[in-house]
C-alpha cells in the first residue's frame, strides 16, 4: 500500500491521534510540513489518500500553497481517491469542490456537542454512535456544503460540522486531538482562551478531565477513521489512481 499523505499547516496542529491510528494498523504515511516549506505534490502517483490537518490561517488567504492544495483535492476527487480534512482541512475540501468558507457567527472553541443528522450517510459513517457526541472545536470560520455533499454532523453554534461526498470526509471539528494537544493549543494561543464567551471555553474548563474526554473522542475518531479507511484496504486500491497533473485553474 502506498503511503497516506498528511498535510500539516502549523507545527502544533499535526496528525495527533490519526497518526497513532495508522501506526497501530501498520499503515504507512508521509507528513508534508507546509509550515516548514515542504512542496505540495502535483501528482497522486506516490500516495493512497490525502489528509489535511488544521491551521490558524483561512482558506481565503492568498498563500501560494492553498491553491496548490485545492488543485490536488480536485485531482483526487476526479480519481475517486479518499480525502479527509480536519477543520481547515475540511474547509479546503469544501472550497475545492465548489463550497464557500465564511465567518461563523461566533467562534467555536473547546469541547462541545455535535448531533448526528438522520440520513443514510450518517448511519453509514457513524455506525452505532449515539445521537449526540462530544468533540473538540477550534475555529472562527465555517464551510458550506459543496454540490452533491451530504451533511452528517451539526452543532448549535455551527450547523455544518461534517459532510461526506463519495470517498471524502470533511470535518469542521477536530477528532484527532490528544490530551497533550489540547494542553499545547491552550499554551500556544493564551489570549484566545483567556476570556470565555458563547461558544468559547476558558483554558481551565477545556483542560478539566481532558484525558477522559480525549479518550472518549478517540473512540469516536476510530469509527470515522475506520470507515474512511475501508476503501483503501480493498485489494485494488493501489492501482486506481492515474496521478495525472491537475489542470491549470
Amino acid at each position: 500500500m502506498k503511503p497516506i499523505t498528511i498535510f500539516r499547516h502549523a507545527p502544533h496542529e499535526g496528525p495527533g491521534h490519526f497518526a497513532g491510528f495508522l501506526d497501530e494498523r501498520r499503515i504507512p504515511y508521509e507528513v508534508i510540513r507546509i509550515d516548514q516549506g515542504d512542496p505540495v505534490p502535483e501528482r497522486l502517483d506516490a500516495t493512497s489518500a490525502l489528509v489535511f490537518m488544521g491551521g490558524p490561517m483561512s482558506v481565503n488567504d492568498t498563500l501560494p500553497w492553498i491553491e496548490k492544495e485545492l488543485a490536488l483535492i480536485r485531482l483526487a476527487a476526479a480519481n475517486t481517491m479518499p480525502v479527509l480534512g480536519h477543520c481547515l482541512g475540511g474547509q479546503l475540501i469544501s472550497k475545492a469542490l465548489g463550497g464557500r468558507v465564511t465567518k461563523n457567527p461566533v467562534k467555536e472553541i473547546g469541547w462541545g456537542t455535535v448531533r448526528r443528522i438522520e440520513n443514510a450517510a450518517a448511519r453509514d459513517w457513524l455506525d452505532d454512535l449515539p445521537a449526540e457526541i462530544e468533540v473538540f472545536h477550534w475555529h472562527g470560520e465555517t464551510f458550506s456544503l459543496p454540490p452533491g455533499a451530504t451533511l452528517i454532523l451539526s452543532s448549535a453554534y455551527c450547523p455544518n460540522q461534517a459532510f461526506v461526498l463519495g470517498n471524502m470526509l470533511a470535518l469542521q471539528c477536530h477528532i484527532e486531538m490528544t490530551a497533550a494537544m489540547v494542553q499545547t493549543w491552550c499554551e500556544e494561543e493564551p489570549e484566545t482562551v483567556r476570556h470565555p464567551a458563547p461558544g468559547v471555553q476558558g483554558a481551565s474548563e477545556m483542560l478539566r478531565d481532558v484525558r477522559a474526554k480525549a479518550d472518549a473522542l478517540q473512540r469516536v475518531a476510530r469509527i470515522l477513521y475506520s470507515r474512511w479507511l475501508a476503501p483503501l484496504l480493498q485489494p485494488s486500491a493501489d492501482t486506481k489512481y492515474a496521478g495525472q497533473k491537475p489542470e491549470k485553474r
